[in-house]
């Protein structure tokens, strides 16, 4: 293959990480119809070039990150894989519990599978979404952490949350998340949503992520929260065997969600 062909894929590789903030071997070789070695000899020569930076199994995007997408917007996505790992989260909530739901449109759905009756359950929350959705559920407790409003994820952030959170514990954390990967961790639009994630983890007994296939080696952006022992990821059936392996190796347990029966 010529030289000049090979400069045009190397563009076209840099152009994708930067459209999807990290990008796979795999799915580079699948899309530009090249074979996984010719990708990874294209990923070294970009990562030498200071164009990329090497990831496991992939590359990641050195560029700005692309603007944070508004949580109604979010909601509409992968509706189907979302509501199947709410009910699988759901099925780790106990009655008598205290839990906490982060922000987020698969946290959201989680609020919405826990509207049945389940005992006597307390929820905690910075999500202004999963307020409104329990706020009438028999049985459910709600308390709201206040602080900065972020219209874009409709939830609180800032001191004042962060203050709530240091008197409080809790049997189990539901985060979201805006990509997930093996080496870095969970991934958010910034630093400040990632220090009040951090801070759940640590107040809660079991932490559950939730995100849905397609995050799975997504990078969005640059602020990340590293795993931490214990965690547990919950995504859907989709995942890439590969990307699962890698959680699993870091010693990240991975659940996958079945599809809902038809």
């Amino acid at each position: 293959m010529s030289s000049a062909a090979a400069r045009a894929r190397r563009e076209r590789i840099v152009t994708l990480a930067e459209d999807t903030g990290l990008t796979g071997v795999d799915e580079l070789s699948a899309r530009l119809a090249v074979s996984p070695s010719t990708i990874r000899r294209d990923l070294a020569k970009l990562t030498a070039d200071g164009r990329l930076a090497r990831t496991y199994g992939g590359a990641m995007a050195l560029t700005t990150a692309p603007a944070e997408t508004p949580l109604h917007r979010r909601t509409a996505e992968a509706g189907e894989a979302k509501q199947a790992i709410a009910a699988l989260a759901a099925t780790h909530v106990g009655a008598g519990q205290t839990i906490l739901l982060d922000a987020g449109s698969t946290v959201a759905a989680l609020a919405r599978a826990l509207r049945g009756s389940r005992g006597d359950l307390t929820v905690v929350t910075p999500s202004l979404t999963a307020v409104v959705t329990l706020s009438h559920t028999d049985g459910v407790h709600v308390t709201c952490l206040g602080g900065a409003y972020r219209p874009i994820s409709q939830a609180f952030v800032g001191p004042l949350t962060e203050a709530a959170l240091e008197r409080m514990t809790f049997d189990a954390a539901f985060l979201g998340t805006d990509g997930v990967s093996p080496e870095l961790g969970v991934c958010e639009a910034d630093t400040e949503q990632i220090r009040l994630k951090e801070l759940m983890a640590r107040r809660a007994h079991r932490v559950y992520v939730l995100a849905h296939a397609a995050k799975l080696g997504a990078a969005p952006f640059h602020a990340w929260a590293p795993w931490q022992p214990g965690w547990t990821l919950v995504t859907d059936a989709a995942a890439e065997p590969a990307q699962v392996r890698a959680l699993r190796a870091r010693g990240v347990e991975v659940l996958l969600a079945a599809p809902a029966a038809r």
